[in-house]
């Protein structure tokens, strides 16, 4: 876990770990919240602090556990805890206003155990806003999402179903470093080894996960967001290479680390990467980039480019002047 989660979230956490894993040693609360035996040991003593009857017994099977009765505290929110629990869940998840949306249904819940006073707007906000399908977005199954969460927290390995965009199908296994969600889309961002390699897998594409005994140490100081964003410009089919004449300063702004790499390149700079889709990336990317630029490679970027410029060229080419009507002689 993180150095920064406080010593009050790891004991809630730990509570939660005793309420479903019964008779958990002081050993496997340790290994579960990423910390010390002693330390597990005081988020234990944190609780019985709070009142939570924590008994614990020696043996082959012993443990900590819950006292008969205990009950977890209650949650409470205020009207705009409420409101942006809702707002979060539609913008993230427009189907959440549907019943029938596994989401849906548990924000439905939320919404009815909360008090009349803090409820009601939340309630209405749910029933008559509206939003708008993104086409991008793709949900995975809470459960292999579950269990590659688990994975990243404890540092094990994990073997992989995955299917391509193209239907093919392989198993993977994999050092999970950080689950990312980017643009409606959840990513596992991972070591590869069957490639040897940094790879980004879309979680809806994984069929299966299982985990394995090994550990893994992910990279020292890296950031998740930024390595996936920079994995995602490299490793397509189709290579790019595209030169501008402006330096990387004023460049760089405008360039989306999916696109690639910007390097200096004498009194310019030079954007190298790799597309899956040539023609999204001169029209969506490139066209949007308000400085002069010559693509250098590859062939395909190049001529989803030039058919792009003959388009706009078209668009904007005086008509012919009209002849003189056809003779009916």
């Amino acid at each position: 876990m993180p150095n920064d989660v406080s010593p009050t979230a790891r004991a809630l956490r730990a509570l939660e770990i005793l309420r479903t894993r019964p008779a958990t040693t002081a050993g496997e609360l340790a290994g579960r919240l990423g910390v010390t035996e002693r330390a597990a040991r005081r988020y234990v003593e944190i609780l019985r602090e709070a009142g939570v009857p924590v008994e614990s017994s020696r043996g082959p099977h012993g443990g900590y556990r819950l006292g008969r009765g205990t009950r977890l505290p209650p949650v409470h929110f205020t009207q705009a805890e409420a409101l942006g629990l809702v707002m979060a869940a539609l913008s993230g998840r427009p189907a959440t206003a549907d019943a029938d949306d596994l989401v849906g249904t548990a924000l439905g819940k939320v919404v009815k155990a909360l008090p009349e006073s803090v409820g009601r707007q939340a309630a209405l906000l749910r029933e008559y806003a509206a939003a708008a399908p993104d086409p991008s977005a793709a949900h995975p199954d809470p459960a292999v999402t579950s269990s590659l969460v688990e994975a990243v927290a404890h540092r094990r390995r994990v073997l992989l179903t995955y299917r391509s965009e193209a239907g093919n199908t392989w198993d993977e296994e994999a050092d999970p470093w950080s689950l990312v969600v980017r643009h409606g889309r959840w990513y596992l961002l991972c070591h590869s080894h069957r490639s040897d390699a940094v790879r980004t897998y879309r979680v809806d594409r994984i069929g299966g996960v299982r985990h394995t005994p090994r550990g893994f140490e992910p990279p020292a100081a890296f950031d998740p967001v930024t390595a996936l964003e920079e994995n995602l410009g490299s490793g397509w089919q189709f290579t790019t290479r595209v030169v501008f004449d402006a330096p990387p300063s004023e460049v760089a702004p405008w360039i989306r680390p999916p696109m690639g790499r910007l390097e200096p390149l004498g009194d310019g700079c030079v954007l190298v990467g790799s597309t899956r889709n040539p023609d999204m990336y001169a029209q969506e990317w490139l066209a949007g980039v308000p400085f002069a630029f010559r693509v250098e490679g590859g062939e395909e970027l190049r001529a989803a480019v030039a058919a792009l410029a003959a388009r706009f060229t078209a668009a904007v080419a005086d008509r012919p002047p009209a002849g003189p009507p056809p003779s009916t002689g």
